[in-house]
Order: C-alpha cells, then sequence, then structure tokens
C-alpha cells in the first residue's frame, strides 16, 4: 500500500509546523518521492539530524509504507 503525498506532508508539518514543504511523486507510483523541507527548527542542526528530524515525522512508516524518499532539508532564507 502505497503513501500519499498529501499524507506525507501532514504529518511533517504536525512534527514542523513551520516547515514549507514541497513534495513530487517521483514515478508516478505512490512510493518514490522527493521532498523538500524548510523549517527555522533546523537550524544549528547538521543535515543528519535534519533528516532525522523529517524521518521521526514520519512515524516509522519510511522504508515500510513509504518505500523512498529523496530529502532535501534547509533552514529558510532571512
Amino acid at each position: 500500500m502505497a503513501m500519499d503525498a498529501h499524507e506525507i506532508e501532514r504529518m511533517i508539518k504536525a512534527a514542523l509546523p513551520d516547515a514549507a514543504i514541497e513534495i513530487k511523486d517521483l514515478a508516478g507510483d505512490g512510493d518514490h518521492y522527493a521532498a523538500t523541507v524548510v523549517s527555522a527548527a533546523f537550524k544549528g542542526k547538521t543535515r543528519v539530524q535534519q533528516h532525522q528530524m523529517v524521518y521521526a515525522a514520519l512515524q516509522g512508516n519510511m522504508g515500510g509504507v513509504l518505500h523512498a524518499l529523496a530529502l532535501t532539508t534547509s533552514v529558510p532564507q532571512d
């Protein structure tokens, strides 16, 4: 069972309410997505820590219902 892009966005927003999120379905199959997440919560965090925050927001769905997620994270530009 695939995961809907809106559900991915909802879960990330729940954990990172200020996040600007862009999600693309890479293969059109609901299993392979690319996400760009911009959040002030990432400030002072390494890229790995930022990605871990997003994966935590997905509540264990990564690698299961959500097969692949190409992730880009950053802090907002001033």
